[in-house]
């Protein structure tokens, strides 16, 4: 890259990154320091480490032209694939579920962590051929198998919540091809309703008697999975089983206050009674030490964040680009808004951690990897003329 490409960089867009990466480390701190006892700062390190891959990988991104991908679509498609495939013959089993693949070097990889860069740079090219061609209920058969197949692997992993990432980065990316807005709408509105009723009759034991075939139906779902997606409506009616996490993370948030109780100075998160508060949870760790005015700048930065990335999107020099910014931004903006809804009680529990904070490697490394991408279309969002 020349000069001249480089002053389309945003700078707010970096410094806006390393804040959050920053904050990362800090919170982490003292959100894993009684995780592992025989050694405090190991989620730090970790952290540490692949946040500096992270931005190997992300510079490394920012170079190449993100046009080169299309030429790989089917290859980057295939490999993604056979990832997702790799993980039912040689995963490795944790808490219930086989999501992660072993390496020599004494950490595990999390392949639908990739994959959902892998699809949004795949699926990006697929609907860039097809804009203007979105027009009928037909229209929107290809683009969902096309991500109907990797969605279904990271299901039966189980994976709900990558899941759930999937769905929220198909419809932000067709919404921006330009499939028709009443037709798709209507369909996704339809799709809800029939969700909700699913549900409803799953959980119902009285109901009326031209009703009664459909108590307890059965639904192509885990039993734990179906609670936690109901749990959050009444935690109270299970506090030591699924509601237990909700309550928990309630408590954390609700004590912090206006200013918290201090670093390193919670209780639920210290005490180990909130589960997972350096991963799924961690925004709880901040509303108990840091308070309300601690979330509010965590959010405040990742708002910032959006938007710039939202910018960055608009401004792309062709759909492909725009398509590629369009899936990142659905991606981030699901991810943050569930996991603060499920921490703050008001949505349910499905396991998304909080991009570019929560502990993680494979996390990390996808977050970067689609910062990468993003200055991609950023650095090369005017052409040249000389």
């Amino acid at each position: 890259m020349d000069r001249r490409t480089l002053r389309n960089l945003d700078f707010l867009f970096i410094f806006i990154t390393c804040l959050l990466l920053m904050a990362s480390l800090v919170i982490l701190s003292t959100a894993s320091t009684n995780v592992l006892k025989s050694d405090p700062w190991h989620y730090v390190k970790m952290q540490a480490a692949w946040i500096m891959i992270g931005i190997g990988a992300a510079a490394v991104l920012a170079v190449i032209d993100y046009e080169k991908w299309r030429t790989y679509r089917w290859w980057i498609y295939g490999f993604n694939i056979l990832l997702l495939l790799i993980v039912f013959f040689f995963g490795a089993d944790a808490k219930g579920a086989t999501r992660w693949i072993a390496t020599p070097f004494g950490f595990n990889i999390q392949p639908s962590e990739f994959a959902k860069i892998f699809i949004i740079v795949t699926l990006a090219d697929f609907l860039a051929e097809r804009k203007g061609k979105l027009n009928n209920y037909k229209d929107f058969i290809l683009p969902f198998l096309f991500i109907l197949v990797p969605m279904l692997l990271i299901l039966k992993q189980p994976d709900l919540g990558t899941t759930l990432v999937f769905v929220a980065i198909f419809i932000g990316m067709m919404f921006v091809a330009g499939a028709n807005p009443w037709k798709f709408g209507g369909l996704l509105l339809g799709g809800a309703v029939i969700v909700g009723v699913a549900l409803w009759l799953h959980f119902s034991t009285n109901l009326p008697g031209w009703l009664h075939w459909a108590e307890g139906l059965p639904l192509p779902m885990h039993e734990y999975q179906l609670r936690r997606l109901t749990i959050f409506m009444d935690p109270a009616a299970d506090m030591s089983g699924d509601g237990y996490h909700i309550i928990q993370s309630i408590w954390a948030i609700g004590s912090g206050g206006l200013w918290g109780k201090g670093y390193q100075m919670g209780t639920q998160g210290q005490l180990n009674f909130l589960p997972e508060h350096h991963t799924d949870f961690i925004f709880s760790v901040v509303g108990e030490e840091f308070g309300f005015i601690g979330t509010v700048t965590l959010l405040f930065l990742f708002l910032i964040f959006l938007l710039r990335s939202l910018s960055i999107a608009l401004k792309a020099r062709d759909t492909y680009g725009m398509l590629i910014s369009a899936g990142i931004v659905s991606m981030y903006t699901f991810h943050i808004l569930v996991n603060v809804g499920m921490t703050s009680g008001i949505m349910p529990v499905t396991g998304i951690p909080l991009p570019l904070i929560s502990a993680g490697g494979s996390a990390m490394l996808s977050n970067m990897a689609s910062v990468g991408l993003l200055l991609s279309v950023n650095l090369r969002r005017r052409r040249l003329m000389f």
